[in-house]
């Protein structure tokens, strides 16, 4: 199937419900892993992740009809998963850490302990960025180019470049304390 017949599947029959729900349930399957980073960034440790990652899902169901194709779909669900975190995070300004590291690591990581450690020290230095350095260095991290991270945030391809390159240094930079 090419791209215009998967967005045309994604946007077709609104009104066959069940239709809809199945093809919202195989996008999200696909998208797990990036709405559960996404959430995870921006969450932390605590255990808000979980209420953050619900809302996201809840907040991209009720605007799978929108999805025009566009963008790729994976655009529009990070742009989607970005404003809602960053939405929660302004309305909730509390971080409790009740969630243990393990906890949280195990729900991005599964058991391979190696990778949860580089996770785990990955993590905590770039939680350590603000929201949009975060975003950037995340989706950067998943492969994405410039053009796309620029579109997901709305600001320009430079920005993100120079935004990139900084959050870089600092991360190195805090890397080595």
């Amino acid at each position: 199937m090419n791209r215009s017949q998967s967005i045309q599947n994604h946007t077709d029959g609104r009104a066959d419900a069940g239709g809809r729900e199945a093809r919202f349930l195989e996008v999200l399957s696909r998208y797990d892993a990036v709405v559960r980073r996404v959430c995870f960034m921006y969450s932390g440790f605590s255990a808000d992740f979980e209420d953050l990652y619900q809302e996201t899902v809840a907040n991209l169901w009720n605007g799978f009809d929108t999805f025009r194709g566009e963008a790729n779909i994976s655009t529009w669900i990070y742009r989607a998963a970005v404003n809602t975190c960053i939405t929660w995070l302004r309305r909730n300004s509390r971080h409790r850490n009740t969630r243990s590291l393990d906890e949280a690591l195990t729900l991005i990581a599964g058991d391979d302990m190696e990778h949860r450690r580089q996770l785990e020290q990955m993590y905590m230095l770039i939680s350590q960025l603000s929201a949009l350095d975060k975003a950037i260095v995340m989706m950067w991290l998943d492969g994405r180019c410039y053009d796309e991270i620029a579109d997901v945030l709305g600001i320009a391809k430079a920005v993100v470049a120079v935004r990139l390159h900084r959050a870089k240094g600092k991360l190195k930079e805090m890397s080595e304390q």
